[in-house]
């Protein structure tokens, strides 16, 4: 989960300064997204005349603390234990790690069309239309299903409107992006003009990571048996990105743990776009590792705002335990 908290009250805590015009303003920015999120909501009052809903799913690893103060809808993928596959695992954190670690094996499955069907139509009985901005398409079938959910309740909800966007992206990547769609719809921003906002702006979120066991990239079909075996003999570790085709891509090989993870930095300092804009460092149980890369990008790199959040289930099973990722705005993903 994301750490950040509603402990702040807002609409009587918001700092007053009058501007040039001498008209009254409100400072509404923190250091908790969560927080920025609650004032802006209350300060807007923008609940009583949304036109549209923002909905994403699962694999973009938002916290539901979040989700909630954006005011972001979240349809749940599926993650099962593979000697339980009629059971949802429920485990969480470290409790899902250790249980990767121990050696069940986690697999995950997108969310069947009737659950689209279900959370679109809530939208649409309620005179709302619809922007879902879907992890991957690479990567999943949550996309396609999507827009089958969207072509059938078309026929029975004509005058509603439903605009699905490809993330091309994963993780707190894909949570980036939805964050920054949740600014902007709160300034105002028209369903076309979000949708439009989306689809440059993806391209635009990097994603850098690196994992600590290659076997569970070796599951996924992303690296050989051979590959994973030399990689952990040799203290190996992959750097890899996200590439504009919204697919995994490896980059680099470093050796050594402690180097792959600032590695990541280095490749911030040389792309980041924006030091002010929030980013976002993703981590599967290796909160050790996150802060080490947080300090070289407060201290060494520039950045301003960096948030810890945690890698859900969905991109765990795969990422597997020690995994850590930087998101943040910038130039071009082609590396």
């Amino acid at each position: 989960m994301l750490y950040c908290g509603f402990s702040v009250p807002f609409p009587e805590n918001l700092v007053k300064y009058r501007d040039k015009s001498r008209k009254m303003r409100y400072n509404i920015s923190s250091a908790d997204p969560c927080t920025d999120f609650k004032r802006k909501r209350v300060l807007q009052n923008m609940n009583k005349n949304e036109t549209y809903a923002l909905i994403t799913d699962s694999a973009a690893d938002l916290s539901d603390h979040l989700l909630q103060a954006m005011g972001v809808i979240s349809i749940p993928l599926n993650v099962f234990m593979k000697d339980s596959p009629a059971q949802p695992c429920t485990l969480r954190g470290a409790a899902f790690y250790d249980a990767l670690k121990s050696g069940q094996v986690a697999c995950t499955s997108a969310a069947n069309l009737s659950v689209f069907r279900e959370t679109f139509s809530k939208i649409l009985e309620d005179g709302k239309d619809i922007l879902y901005i879907s992890f991957s398409s690479p990567l999943s079938c949550m996309c396609a299903t999507a827009r089958i959910a969207a072509e059938e309740l078309h026929q029975e909800y004509p005058t509603r409107r439903i605009v699905i966007v490809d993330s091309l992206s994963a993780s707190l990547g894909q949570g980036l992006l939805v964050y920054h769609c949740a600014e902007q719809k709160e300034r105002g921003m028209s369903l076309d003009e979000l949708a439009a906002y989306a689809e440059v702006t993806r391209l635009k979120v990097m994603h850098w990571f690196t994992v600590d066991d290659l076997m569970f990239l070796k599951r996924g079909g992303r690296v050989g048996v051979m590959s994973a075996f030399a990689g952990a003999l040799l203290g190996i570790k992959p750097v890899l990105h996200v590439n504009n085709e919204g697919k995994l891509a490896a980059v680099q090989k470093i050796r050594g743990r402690k180097n792959a993870v600032l590695e990541l930095g280095k490749h911030y300092a040389e792309e980041c776009t924006d030091k002010e804009s929030t980013v976002f460092i993703a981590q599967a149980n290796a909160l050790d590792a996150a802060e080490m890369l947080k300090s070289a990008l407060l201290h060494e790199h520039g950045a301003k705002h960096v948030i810890i959040g945690e890698i859900g289930p969905v991109i765990g099973a795969h990422a597997g335990p020690g995994a850590v990722a930087l998101f943040y705005l910038g130039t071009s993903r082609e590396a």
